[in-house]
């Protein structure tokens, strides 16, 4: 997920090489400032091992989470660009504390005039990738209009006592509801005015062919109240969103011309598609190339629908989800494969597109992009636990959703590999595993660059990888962006709350340097196999849960075998630097200098002068309460090198070669 929608390709640019990239750009020598007592301080987590989150990174024996369950009843007015929609919250309150209100987020509210994000953001008028920036004054909606609020408790239902600021509203209980399973049921009646493609996440435009509405944020949701903050009630800025999990019943009413996809399980498609339709699904539940559902004839000729006018209700059903989305158009081309899951188990790639994205290496492959993603993290990390992975063609770029992703008309070849898999690959982060993407960034864009890395790594051989900083510049701003991050005193900490990160460092900070991080710890101070085993029961114990960066932290503390407080601090409370440098040779003896206070295990390669060659590692442990430690080779150095495959994030490259006078 990009941070901010505005544009979603920097969420696409690999770590694989930015490691070599960093080194590049050589800062002037400098003398050590290290300080040993700082970096190997002792560390406190921001949040506490208590009875519910324990010292090993798991939920605690006492952990508790509320639950939300939707049943929704929507209706498309195309022609004056509304929503109408009768929802109910089945509300349950897990948690030992009674509640005397409850806190929803009204997201569609970003867009009024007077909204918070509008003056944060200085206007929220958005563009497609790549089109004329617009001019004049952003467009506003009155966002959700309430038609009416009303709680049932029991066999009672009365009108709500409510206020709304900004993008929530507080109800508040004529009685608290009661802790450890107490249930209240919320009844709103709604519209709204659907914003065009300046929308971003949300939004309706028109292709070549006809109308897609991209159908996100599209009802309120209740935030959540958890352990750490009790309601977290964080304004809808931009950075995304912090959701309970539940169940979703909804229903969709469209034109009859419309195919709709949505998020979970078609439920009634005896009632919404043909037959030849139907037949065409079945094969591709049990068919591992892509099956065309509704062909590009059908889309433009307005064919593969069973009637022709008048309206149909599309049923969706999904559950242990945080959030439903859908897309609706009458010139959907849809086509489908098996997705092989592990044990045996299965679920369905889908793809839907209008006919101006089909073409070579463009939205034909998109079903076979989105069945690999989906087969491979299953394989490597957790499974996939929905009945459908659904990437969808439209105006709302760049953006993901549980079972759903949004990408772009236009996009092709490598470019739409990238953005499938990456979007895709969200499911994981924060979609199964819930962290907050309004606080923390680096558990969502972070954790999902790093993961869709091997993606590309993987894919046919690699044919679309290495993912590359610079192949793609986001908008204009120079592509090096994130070459120099440690080194901008401007540049948020990896800790920093989402919405602070500004523009051009967000998604250096988040993505890259949140991925490059995973990759460090997998690559160089982990190893593979432990980092693998600690991050994989990390996702098993958070799987629909709420985890925090310190359970994360424990996580891979307890399980990776290592105290990695010097890590957490150095490269995710801080933005220090690493410089390791080689300070002199004489004769058998090299003398090794650590000069910023980041510190990591290094390696370092030394030539003899008899010819031969041999390499060693520099543990961390030994920069703990000195910054210079000599090596004895006991024979002749000729040269040596700190981190000669250039995989570690070195200040200052001049000074990681010497070769003796």
């Amino acid at each position: 997920m990009c941070g901010n929608r505005l544009f979603q390709v920097w969420c696409l640019i690999a770590l694989s090489c930015s490691a070599a990239a960093l080194s590049a750009q050589n800062s002037p020598s400098q003398a050590s400032s290290y300080n040993p007592r700082l970096t190997f301080a002792p560390l406190t987590l921001p949040n506490p091992v208590n009875a519910y989150r324990s010292s090993d990174g798991t939920p605690g024996p006492s952990y508790w989470q509320n639950e939300a369950d939707y049943t929704m009843h929507a209706v498309l007015d195309t022609k004056a660009k509304t929503l109408h929609n009768d929802e109910v919250i089945t509300y349950t309150n897990n948690s030992p504390n009674a509640l005397t209100c409850l806190w929803i987020h009204m997201e569609q509210n970003i867009y009024k005039s007077d909204s918070r994000a509008r003056i944060v953001n200085g206007g929220m008028r958005r563009r497609r990738r790549g089109a004329k920036a617009p001019e004049g004054p952003p467009p506003s909606t009155n966002g959700f209009e309430l038609e009416s609020v009303t709680l049932e408790t029991g066999k009672t239902e009365k009108k709500a006592d409510y206020l709304i600021n900004d993008t929530r509203m507080q109800i508040r209980l004529p009685e608290p509801l009661r802790s450890k399973g107490g249930v209240i049921r919320i009844h709103i009646r709604y519209h709204y005015t659907i914003p065009g493609v300046w929308g971003g996440r949300t939004s309706w435009g028109m292709s070549k062919q006809g109308e897609i509405y991209d159908m996100a944020q599209w009802y309120p949701r209740m935030c959540v109240y958890d352990d750490l903050r009790g309601w977290d009630t964080l304004p809808y800025l931009g950075s995304e969103f912090y959701l309970e999990y539940g169940h979703f019943d909804y229903y969709v009413t469209v034109p009859s011309s419309m195919i709709v996809a949505g998020s979970g399980e078609l439920v009634n498609p005896h009632e919404v598609l043909t037959s030849e339709e139907i037949a065409r699904l079945a094969k591709a539940h049990s068919s591992d190339k892509t099956v065309m559902i509704r062909t590009p004839q059908e889309a433009e000729q307005g064919g593969g629908r069973p009637k022709k006018e008048g309206t149909l209700t599309w049923h969706f059903h999904m559950d242990h989800t945080r959030d439903v989305v859908w897309s609706a158009s009458p010139v959907f081309v849809w086509d489908a494969a098996r997705i092989n899951l592990p044990g045996g188990k299965t679920a369905l790639a889908q793809s839907v597109y209008p006919p101006e994205s089909i073409g070579k290496d463009k939205w034909d492959r998109s079903t076979e992009y989105v069945k690999d993603t989906v087969e491979r993290f299953s394989r490597h990390w957790y499974p996939f636990p929905w009945p459908s992975e659904i990437s969808v063609a439209g105006f709302s770029t760049g953006m993901e959703y549980p079972g759903m992703v949004f990408d772009g008309i236009d996009d092709a070849g490598k470019f739409l590999f990238w953005v499938t898999a990456h979007e895709v690959g969200h499911s994981w982060f924060p979609m199964i595993v819930g962290s907050n993407e309004r606080r923390h960034a680096f558990m969502d864009e972070g954790f999902n660059t790093f993961i869709d890395i091997g993606e590309s790594a993987e894919f046919d051989g690699g044919i679309f990888g290495p993912k590359r900083d610079g192949e793609y510049s986001a908008g204009g701003e120079p592509p090096d962006t994130i070459l120099k991050v440690l080194d901008n005193p401007e540049a948020p900490t990896l800790m920093m709350q989402a919405d602070a990160y500004p523009w051009q460092l967000g998604h250096p900070v988040s993505y890259f340097k949140g991925a490059y991080g995973m990759v460090l710890l997998r690559e160089q101070i982990l190893g593979k196999e432990r980092f693998d085993w600690a991050f994989r029961k990390y996702i098993r114990a958070w799987a629909f849960k709420h985890p925090s960066p310190s359970d994360f932290f424990r996580a891979m503390q307890s399980e990776g075998g290592e105290d990695l407080s010097w890590f957490w601090r150095g490269w995710h409370m801080n933005d220090w630097r690493f410089d390791m440098a080689i300070k002199a040779i004489d004769g058998d003896q090299l003398t090794i200098e650590n000069k910023g206070q980041l510190v990591l295990p290094a390696t370092v390669e030394v030539k003899f002068t008899d010819g031969t060659t041999t390499r060693f590692l520099v543990p961390v442990e030994t920069w703990e309460s000195k910054g210079e430690v000599v090596w004895n080779g006991y024979k002749p150095i000729a040269s040596a090198t700190i981190d000669p495959d250039h995989v570690l994030p070195d200040d200052d490259r001049a000074d990681n070669t010497m070769t003796a006078k």
